[in-house]
């Protein structure tokens, strides 16, 4: 009987010395890293790899290193010139200190949702609606470097920031589509004016020619006469030359 006994202490024994090495043995993966507190007090940064902590002594906060996607919820925004607008966007970030992302914040994963979404509206204020819809890619930069220097200090990179939706209600567009049709045409009355600015130049230009080589001015009738003429028309006003017409006026009777 007392052999037995030993027999089940020793089975005892060896059952909680085993269960004792399992949860001293850790084993973390290439992108995981391993904060370690030692009574309470930070004592390093553990991994990848296997590696032993002490039971009851030591405990491990593991922190996932891999880039994060954050959505960040459409957001209402007044723009700069008084629009209202929903806007929404995406967050890459990833952590790059375990240490700072684990004891200066208490969910880094939700601070960096909540500063997103304030700095989308701030940012997004500052700039009008034409701006919102043609530079998201500077405005896109400027998120990221206000997000990246704020988070800085919690030990997160903040990589892209995305800009994907920005709704308008529907009179907004119609607005805007009325004013890009005025766009047009006052592009295609300024194309209009400048070629007929290049026509009248070019008149001038072959005007003076003429004036300075009469002849020119003869060669020009006939091409005239050449092109009514292929026309087939039933009248033909024929030019009649000025210096004929003096001439004539001065000869004596």
């Amino acid at each position: 009987m007392d052999m037995f006994a030993d027999l089940a202490f020793y089975l005892v024994a060896i059952v909680i010395l085993v269960a004792i090495l399992a949860s001293a043995v850790k084993i973390l993966r290439e992108y995981e890293r391993g904060v370690v507190f030692t009574l309470g007090r930070f004592t390093g940064v553990k991994g990848p790899g296997l590696f032993l902590l002490i039971p009851y002594v030591q405990q491990m906060i593991r922190v996932d290193l891999r880039t994060r996607v954050l959505d960040v919820p459409s957001q209402d925004v007044i723009s700069h010139d008084n629009v209202s607008v929903r806007v929404s966007a995406v967050i890459y970030f990833r952590v790059i200190d375990p240490e700072k992302s684990t004891i200066q914040v208490e969910d880094f994963m939700m601070a960096t949702s909540q500063l997103a979404q304030t700095t989308l509206r701030s940012v997004l204020g500052k700039h009008d609606l034409d701006e919102m819809l043609a530079e998201r890619d500077r405005l896109n930069s400027d998120i990221q470097e206000i997000l990246d220097s704020q988070t800085d200090a919690w030990g997160i990179k903040v990589a892209t920031v995305e800009i994907k939706h920005v709704d308008i209600n529907e009179s907004m567009i119609r607005a805007i589509a009325r004013q890009a049709e005025a766009e047009r045409e006052r592009r295609a009355k300024v194309i209009n004016a400048e070629g007929e600015q290049q026509a009248a130049a070019k008149l001038l230009e072959a005007a003076e020619i003429l004036a300075r080589q009469p002849e020119a001015m003869q060669l020009r009738y006939l091409s005239t006469l050449n092109v009514i003429a292929s026309e087939k028309t039933s009248t033909i006003l024929f030019p009649f030359p000025m210096e004929l017409g003096n001439l004539m006026a001065n000869k004596p009777k």
